[in-house]
């Protein structure tokens, strides 16, 4: 009851600090300067003087403001002192960077229990107990967040369907941003959130570093001619359904820059906003039964071999890539390393073309 009574008191105090609203820039304030970005659209970043101004989606902003340094007065902006710790990555898919600059020790709640990590740093870290899991991003545990000091929280837009959770956090002191990379169009778009996680802990140099990196690696790719080649990306779910990857979303699109067609191009079956669809066999047979590449996702139902995937539906005997030897499947990592996205590029590039099979990181050859 005494832990109860703490936090609805200091949940009080902190609503009432937080209804003090900033003033606007005085008018004559310019920008001394803007992020360049490259493909990404979901955020922007506005520089006054060594203060950075976010802006997510056109609508949610975020002064970040250097430890020690004034605070520009800015109206509906949440301000945040930078370099920031104690983060609650809720998002897993926000962590992949933080590990990739290094930051990992600026986090130190996550929404994603350690057995679901396939990041080993993550998974050590929650083991030695420097990263907390806190539960599910619906129900975190509030009083522990506090008591460790959270001072800032990255949500995915799941978020969005429990605005109860949000107004919670932010009600504690808690700043929550509400990261859009899956919203980008572009693949190397999602990639370039870097930045934006480097600025948050003071790691704007590596984060540049690190995309101009991964980008360069891509050029020859990026420039090839496309291989003619098909490709699709799926799985087969218990109820004998196949979970197909949407054309245009940011799977199919990376397939797409390695030289790739995607198909079907036509999916008929379940109507949904997410990148999946689920089709009956049948309209899948028809529409991926001659691709060059058959991709398996691996991610919810593991695939070992052949034998496993003609058990699924004999059908798949009929497939070009099941006779051909063209069939893979894809490693546990490739959806939780976001950041790698050059990676992932160069995979589906030599899948396509059939070379440096024993360099790939994301896929393996379904034998």
């Amino acid at each position: 009851m005494k832990r109860t009574a703490i936090l609805a008191l200091l949940a009080l105090l902190l609503t009432a600090c937080a209804q003090h609203t900033a003033e606007p820039f005085p008018s004559a304030a310019q920008p001394t300067g803007s992020m360049e970005l490259a493909y990404a659209e979901q955020f922007t970043v506005d520089y006054y003087g060594d203060a950075a101004l976010v802006t997510i989606a056109g609508e949610e902003r975020y002064l970040l403001v250097p430890e020690g340094e004034g605070t520009p007065e800015v109206a509906d902006a949440a301000v945040v002192h930078t370099p920031l710790d104690h983060i609650y990555l809720a998002s897993s898919s926000a962590m992949d960077p933080f590990q990739k600059l290094g930051a990992l020790g600026a986090v130190r709640f996550t929404g994603t229990a350690a057995a679901d990590w396939s990041i080993p740093e993550v998974a050590d870290a929650m083991d030695a107990g420097d990263i907390l899991y806190v539960g599910k991003y619906r129900a975190p545990d509030y009083e522990l967040l506090l008591a460790e000091g959270c001072a800032f929280a990255v949500e995915n837009t799941m978020i969005l369907h429990s605005p109860a959770t949000r107004e919670q956090l932010e009600a504690l002191g808690i700043p929550t941003m509400v990261e859009r990379s899956s919203y980008e169009s572009h693949p190397l778009g999602r990639l370039e959130w870097i930045k934006l996680y480097g600025l948050l802990v003071g790691k704007a140099a590596e984060a540049e570093e690190y995309f101009d990196a991964q980008t360069a690696a891509l050029a020859d790719i990026l420039s090839a001619e496309n291989t003619g080649k098909t490709a699709t990306v799926f799985y087969v779910s218990p109820n004998g359904y196949v979970n197909v990857r949407r054309p245009g979303d940011y799977v199919s699109r990376m397939i797409a820059l390695a030289g790739g067609l995607y198909v079907p191009t036509e999916l008929e079956g379940e109507d949904n906003n997410l990148s999946t669809i689920n089709m009956q066999f049948e309209a899948f047979y028809a529409g991926a039964r001659d691709a060059d590449v058959l991709i398996y996702n691996s991610t919810i139902y593991p695939m070992d071999s052949l034998a496993q995937l003609l058990a699924e539906n004999d059908m798949f005997a009929d497939f070009k890539a099941v006779q051909t030897g063209n069939v893979w499947v894809t490693e546990q990592n490739l959806f939780q390393e976001t950041s790698a996205v050059g990676g992932m590029i160069a995979d589906f590039h030599a899948v396509l073309n059939g070379t440096g099979e024993e360099q790939l990181t994301y896929l393996r050859r379904l034998r």
